[in-house]
């Protein structure tokens, strides 16, 4: 199952999301999505979990409770990407 996790500190890391996960189950992987253009943080991420029950169980436990790196964390199933733009965000207005 993949998760997305929102609320996240600038300052958290994948290591600090597998650390975070891992006590609950098999973790296949980790990310914090950062902006190409700053290469900071955006503030969310995503945990991929084989397993439903144990990804259901780290929801359960740690949303909108577990405090990570100085602010509560938001988990939610991952919904896929729509459309085949590649990802990069909604319509772009021009002046």
């Amino acid at each position: 199952m993949n998760l997305f996790i929102g609320s996240l500190a600038k300052e958290v890391t994948k290591e600090d999301l597998l650390q975070t996960f891992e006590p609950f189950g098999k973790v296949e992987s980790a990310s914090v999505v950062f902006d190409r253009t700053t290469n900071q943080s955006r503030g969310f991420g995503f945990v991929e979990m084989p397993c439903k029950a144990e990804a259901r169980k780290a929801i359960d436990a740690l949303s909108g409770i577990f405090n990570l790196k100085g602010k509560v964390i938001m988990i939610n199933e991952a919904r896929p990407k729509e459309g085949g733009h590649g990802g990069g965000g909604g319509a772009r207005r021009r002046f």
